[in-house]
């Protein structure tokens, strides 16, 4: 899966007209590439879940954007497009920063917008895959250092949902660290959480790590803090679909609980994060970051597979009512470092201006 030409979204090789990418509803029984020719087709890709967490979500906006320059490279059609891609997904603050970035080069007079926006597209692409790869460099420290204190006994990471290479285009925040202590030859084990309702970790995070080759056990999300009170965790590692200036993290949700019993048990909690997903103008993660909800049916039908044949199974009475938050806030206070491209600091204002000083303003 970290193979170095594996990615996540890319162009079919004959047709520059199609955008193409895994469509992650069917992992772990089916690998299906999935074609995109519009920029509906991108918006509903976002929308269903084909694809999924924050960096690949912003990449799939870019390109389709590219779609809508195909379609009508008038200015104004990509940016009606814009405003529907913006719709498709509220928390994760990737399809914002991804489609302004695009947006800016609309308003840029110049020749060829298509083709303009296509090398952006890609652009993107690229840069979060050296983006990932600098989560990895700096946060395999963090596994190093607990495995010489364990005299190169197994590292136990803890990690809730999916932030591994499916996530980004390619090696993933949360499980880079991870990718490149293998790398280093650290015995390391994973302990992954389901992720219900959507179940990232069970059909997604499960698969790539089997496909690396990297020791795993999945568990039931509400096991974290028993593994933790029985010595069986080392460290917490989670990705992030928005973190505020301050240090406060949106993830799946179920995060939240994780860090309140990594707090209690005195074990570090680390958020790994490209700074595509910080949102400088928020402050207050509880109070400024919109938490999507979710379709019911998420929650109330686990899907799967029987004979080798799909299905859907309800697990509810048909009078219950159902409520699906996608995504919940966990408070700077209770994440112990932040894992950046650029390297680890506290979750606070003033740890991501020190690794980021040009977003101190005037």
């Amino acid at each position: 899966m970290t193979a170095e030409d594996f990615r996540t979204i890319w162009l079919k090789p004959d047709d520059p007209a199609i955008v193409q990418i895994i469509d992650q509803r069917r992992l772990p029984h089916e690998y299906t590439v999935h074609d995109l020719r519009t920029w509906q087709d991108a918006a509903t890709a976002i929308a269903d879940m084909y694809v999924r967490g924050a960096p690949l979500i912003g990449a799939t906006a870019a390109w389709g954007l590219y779609l809508a320059a195909l379609e009508d490279a008038d200015p104004a059609n990509v940016q009606a497009a814009a405003k529907s891609l913006l719709r498709s997904r509220p928390t994760a603050v990737n399809l914002r920063w991804a489609v302004e970035r695009i947006l800016r080069i609309v308003a840029t007079p110049g020749p060829d917008l298509v083709q303009r926006i296509r090398d952006d597209a890609q652009a993107i692409c690229d840069e979060d895959v050296e983006i990932s790869r600098g989560i990895g460099e700096h946060g395999v420290a963090l596994l190093e250092e607990i495995s010489k204190r364990k005299r190169g006994g197994t590292v136990n990471v803890l990690t809730h949902c999916n932030a591994g290479s499916l996530a980004t285009i390619n090696y993933g925040t949360a499980t880079a660290p991870i990718y490149f202590a293998q790398r280093r030859g650290i015995d390391v084990h994973v302990w992954v959480d389901e992720t219900r309702p959507r179940n990232q970790g069970s059909q997604l995070t499960a698969w790539e790590l089997a496909a690396s080759g990297v020791p795993h056990t999945l568990v039931v999300d509400n096991a974290g803090g028993h593994l933790m009170q029985h010595d069986m965790v080392d460290i917490v590692i989670t990705g992030t679909d928005r973190t505020t200036r301050c240090g406060d993290v949106a993830n799946k949700i179920g995060t939240y609980l994780k860090a309140l019993a990594a707090h209690d048990n005195d074990l570090p909690f680390y958020v790994a994060l490209p700074s595509t997903t910080i949102d400088w103008d928020s402050r207050d993660g509880i109070a400024e970051i919109p938490i999507e909800e979710r379709d019911p049916e998420e929650v109330s039908h686990i899907y799967g597979t029987h004979d080798g044949k799909p299905i859907r199974v309800c697990t509810t009475s048909n009078n219950t009512p159902v409520s699906n938050y996608a995504f919940d806030v966990t408070p700077a206070r209770l994440v112990t470092g932040l894992i950046t491209e650029r390297g680890i600091c506290s979750a606070s204002e003033q740890g991501l201006l020190g690794l980021f000083p040009e977003r101190r303003g005037p």
